[in-house]
């Protein structure tokens, strides 16, 4: 009870990192530019690695260490993009096992650029970004300048599927591996534990408020 039980579980792509990669794709698509992808991981997460190669980025960094948390995660990804000069940093909202929406906001951070988090449309013309966000009851226009850090939404992108050529090109396209820039990270899962289960429901007939209230009031315990 103290890490996630990975028995039986096949990893994937986070679906909303698969949006960020696709819109970073079209992005090169009309106005150039190559799109890389950089992964905090083991070994074990270059199938994963390759698929995105597959799908058409051009080439991969896997930084070979465990995810500890949020912020090792942010300051190993920050390393690598401070090697490189990235126009626009994508992350997906967040992830799907943690669902933390962390990494972004952190990386834009340690690399001291903009961020704009939650989106679902991204234009670009020259250097100038116009960025649509959700927010509480609506929507947000922002313009920002190039450089920044944008996580991805629903909406920016429609996932793509790797093709047999994309698989074939994916074998020989370049995956670096980095070794990571110190192990610093900032907090510990203490343990886990499921939510207990759900009990089963009790109908009332319809009139009988009387039995409904002493319910309730009895077991519910919430009057």
């Amino acid at each position: 009870n103290t890490k996630f039980n990975e028995q039986g579980v096949t990893y994937i792509i986070n679906p909303y990192d698969e949006i960020a990669l696709t819109r970073a794709l079209e992005l090169k698509e009309t106005l150039g530019g190559t799109v890389t992808v950089i992964n905090v991981g083991g070994v074990n997460t270059e199938p994963n690695i390759r698929k995105a190669l597959a799908i058409g980025a051009d080439d991969a960094i896997r930084i070979n260490a465990e995810p500890t948390d949020t912020y090792f995660v942010a300051t190993q990804i920050a390393e690598a993009a401070k090697k490189n000069s990235y126009d626009i940093i994508f992350t997906g909202r967040e992830s799907i096992d943690y669902n933390g929406a962390q990494v972004a906001g952190m990386l834009s951070e340690l690399l001291n650029l903009p961020c704009v988090t939650v989106a679902t449309k991204l234009d670009i013309a020259g250097t100038d970004a116009t960025i649509e966000r959700e927010i509480d009851g609506g929507k947000e226009v922002v313009a920002v300048k190039t450089p920044l850090v944008v996580s991805a939404q629903k909406g920016m992108a429609e996932p793509r599927i790797p093709n047999m050529r994309g698989i074939m090109s994916a074998r020989t396209k370049p995956l670096v591996i980095m070794e990571p820039t110190g192990d610093i990270k900032l907090s510990n899962s203490i343990y886990f534990e499921q939510p207990p289960a759900k009990k089963g429901v009790k109908l009332i007939e319809p009139g009988n408020e009387a039995e409904l209230v002493n319910l309730l009031h009895s077991e519910a315990k919430i009057i």
